[in-house]
């Protein structure tokens, strides 16, 4: 799956202050390496149906044995390592001389600073040792799924190194002249290896936290499909950041690809292209899905259409950058394999007649494209009207109970059928902002 800068954006996946999104409630990583491992998964998913079938499995392992994962490894170990190893350089000769030839006691007092950095790192190298020796011991279990067995093996190839047994029997009563001397040649010899061994130690510490949110948040594993035929069907799917979300059915496919949905400004039309994108995306990665159940065929990609933004260095208006964005959305709908589009009140840059035209037009063309997923919000209800008997359209609304007095309540409910719903004047009523403007 392929998904650009302005689809996370859209989706809040990442947020620009750097907390608070999609990946903080994924965020179960025990090191600064596996969350950027985790940001990186997230940016390119699995690229094919046969992968991310292999990253599913090896996640889905994770939430049955999460006890499995060593505790005795810390983000502190692996910030530890990487210091020590890259201070390696400057170690030109074995520890010899006079210092050698004394106790641990005038260790202490002779070379002090020495002596706690020789016994300070050996430790953090044996407890890392340690930690991935308890991970190449989990290949022995039954079951155990293929991608998940092959990092295993990686790590007992590099775990095959000749020192390792005598740095993981490096104890504090060890003699400081053997600590030195294996300090030395650890340092010298074991660095690319120690590094291999960090390098698949945060994929899988990647894996365990997407095991673990699934967990703790209990959400459900999809079924994952081929890619053809086109589908995507889900109970009870949500919005993971909302406190009190409310869950929807959907169910698209082949011949009814394309849902255009109706509703009043802030009914929850863009919480639930949100709310579908967020599910498609993590089913891709692999991961539990905020949903009772989920089934979903491979995408290529999700594209979105709902925060544009306009360009002033460039000169580009708000109109032109909508209708560039739409372009790279018609370059996606080229291609043959399928994709997830969402667009979100599309031309919000123009008059409401260039907007009814510029929506028209792209409905039209969007009709042809039946391998694709699409979902249209808008508010011009007379462009649904103006499709309402075409087939292959699935027409939705979200409903707004109105009062006879003026009021106007969102219960966020989704039902078949176009709304008509025009509450923008209410609105600017109920703030008193018209009363306002005419003090």
């Amino acid at each position: 799956m392929q998904n650009d800068k302005t689809t996370l954006r859209d989706l809040s996946i990442f947020t620009s202050e750097g907390s608070g999104g999609v990946f903080d409630l994924l965020d179960y990583t025990t090191t600064q390496a596996g969350k950027d491992m985790l940001r990186a998964h997230i940016q390119n998913p699995p690229d094919t149906f046969e992968k991310l079938q292999q990253t599913q499995d090896a996640i889905r392992f994770w939430t049955k044995h999460p006890d499995l994962w060593p505790a005795i490894i810390s983000n502190g170990t692996l910030v530890m390592l990487e210091r020590y190893f890259e201070s390696a350089d400057t170690i030109t000769a074995p520890p010899s001389g006079l210092a050698m030839s004394v106790n641990s006691f005038f260790q202490r007092i002779l070379n002090k600073q020495e002596y706690f950095l020789t016994r300070f790192s050996l430790s953090h190298l044996s407890d890392f040792l340690v930690g991935c020796t308890k991970l190449s011991e989990i290949g022995e279990l039954e079951q155990v799924p293929a991608l998940l067995m092959d990092e295993i093996g990686k790590i007992k190839n590099e775990l095959n190194h000749r020192l390792t047994p005598d740095v993981i029997a490096a104890k504090k009563e060890t003699k400081y002249k053997v600590q030195a001397q294996l300090n030395y040649r650890a340092r010298r010899e074991m660095k690319n290896m120690v590094y291999r061994l960090m390098h698949i130690y945060a994929r899988l510490d990647a894996w365990q936290a997407m095991a673990r949110a699934t967990i703790d948040r209990k959400w459900v594993f999809p079924e994952l499909l081929p890619a053809k035929p086109v589908l995507m069907e889900a109970v009870g799917l949500f919005h993971p950041l909302l406190r009190k979300p409310i869950a929807y059915d959907i169910s698209f496919n082949a011949a009814s690809n394309f849902l255009l949905l109706t509703g009043a400004n802030m009914s929850g039309k863009t919480t639930f292209l949100r709310a579908l994108g967020v599910g498609a995306l993590m089913a891709h990665l692999g991961m539990g899905v905020p949903a009772k159940s989920m089934r979903i065929s491979f995408m290529q990609g999700i594209v979105t259409n709902m925060q544009v933004e306009d360009n002033i260095h460039k000169g580009e208006s708000y109109f032109f950058a909508e209708v560039q964005r739409m372009k790279q959305t018609a370059e996606k709908l080229m291609t043959d394999q399928p994709h997830l589009v969402l667009m979100d009140e599309l031309f919000k840059g123009t008059n409401v007649h260039d907007a009814y035209e510029c929506t028209k037009a792209v409905l039209e063309g969007l009709k042809h494209h039946s391998g694709h997923l699409m979902v249209l919000s808008t508010h011009l209800y007379e462009v649904a009207q103006q499709f309402s008997a075409n087939d292959g359209i699935i027409f939705s609304y979200f409903v707004t109970n109105m009062s006879e007095n003026g009021g106007y309540e969102f219960t966020y409910e989704l039902k078949e059928g176009i709304s008509n719903d025009r509450i923008g004047y209410l609105i600017l009523q109920k703030e008193g902002i018209i009363d306002l403007l005419k003090k």
